[in-house]
């Protein structure tokens, strides 16, 4: 009996042996996406567009103000070399009139220059300061980045000159000329220009301070 019972576990355990096995594959689960996660999602990099669009347009419609040198406040200046005998003479550029670019300073500040002939001179970077220039002729002259504060001008003739952005603050201008004159960028405050003629100059909407 015993060794019937041992031959029928033997043959028991030597099936399972062999049965095939069976593989049980779980299912995977799928996480769906909300239709709410898309659009808001969508909605997010629309409003991004948008104001980065906006951004571009104020960038380029109202630029930010660029301070020319007929708008800046405040200037360093070095002493006057009273040495130099030969500084109070005009001398017109070669150099171009936007650049105002010389070998040296030109500096006539405190010099007497009434009545002086500067027609079709190109001035660029000139300073002046308690400079008398008055009755001076400047027809055609060019004056970009001029540093004329607090001089006389009385009577000065700047007809179809190019006064681009240069300050004239603090200065006489009764009686100045400046017909068909362009007058860019170029500051005025506290100057007194009582009887002077601007007629047909070019002046900016924001320009004249």
């Amino acid at each position: 009996m015993k060794t019937a019972a041992l031959l029928a576990l033997a043959a028991a355990t030597s099936t399972e042996a062999f049965a095939p096995q069976t593989t049980i594959h779980r299912p995977t689960s799928l996480t769906a996406t909300s239709p709410n996660n898309n659009e808001n999602s969508l909605t997010s990099q629309l409003t991004s567009l948008a104001s980065l669009s906006i951004l571009t347009s104020t960038l380029l419609l109202s630029p930010l103000p660029s301070h020319a040198d007929g708008q800046t406040k405040d200037f360093k200046l070095p002493p006057i070399d009273y040495s130099d005998k030969s500084r109070c003479v005009l001398n017109s550029s070669k150099m171009g009139q936007a650049n105002a670019a010389r070998d040296k300073l030109y500096d006539l500040r405190e010099c007497d220059l009434r009545g002086v002939k500067g027609n079709e001179y190109d001035l660029s970077g000139v300073i002046m300061t308690k400079t008398d220039v008055s009755n001076g002729q400047f027809k055609e002259a060019q004056f970009s980045k001029g540093y004329l504060r607090d001089s006389n001008f009385d009577g000065a003739d700047f007809t179809n000159a190019i006064v681009d952005r240069a300050s004239f603050k603090g200065s006489s201008l009764k009686g100045a000329v400046f017909k068909n004159a362009v007058l860019t960028a170029t500051s005025f405050e506290g100057a007194d220009v009582e009887n002077a003629d601007f007629t047909d100059a070019y002046i900016g909407d924001f320009d004249i301070r």
